[in-house]
């Protein structure tokens, strides 16, 4: 019995590690800064682990650029009323998100998305946060 006990310890740990370097967000994405990007949706990906938003929208010098936002996977996203069929390719939208710690790396972490040609937004209700 006590090697059983043992194992589920073991393996509650080791699966709480695994989970926790999965979600390493401040690896990758500065989680001290915000950027605001405004433009048309080119591609709205719904899977798992993580759902994708790409947006044609400007960098801080005016160039536009092809710029990938992380989302939540589709469990949260559904859990708040998205589905694969609530963005489509031309939508006007405008993302906060948390930047690439790459310079020149047009990739992002969604903090929140608001089309606001019909009021549709995510992130600012409770529980609508990238995790």
């Amino acid at each position: 019995m006590r090697k059983i006990v043992l194992f589920v310890i073991a393996a509650t740990l080791l699966a709480g590690t695994a989970a926790y370097a999965h979600h390493s967000y401040g690896a990758t994405y500065d989680t001290t800064k915000e950027i605001k990007l405004t433009g048309k949706l080119v591609q709205f990906t719904y899977r798992n682990p993580h759902a994708f938003v790409t947006i044609q929208a400007a960098d801080q010098n005016g160039v536009q650029q092809r710029w990938a936002i992380e989302w939540s996977g589709t469990t949260q996203l559904g859990n708040s009323g998205i589905t694969h069929d609530s963005l489509h390719a031309g939508d006007e939208i405008v993302i906060t998100a948390r930047p690439s710690r790459v310079p020149g790396e047009y990739r992002a972490l969604m903090v929140n998305l608001k089309r606001p040609v019909d009021g549709f937004a995510w992130g600012a209700r409770e529980g609508e946060k990238v995790d």
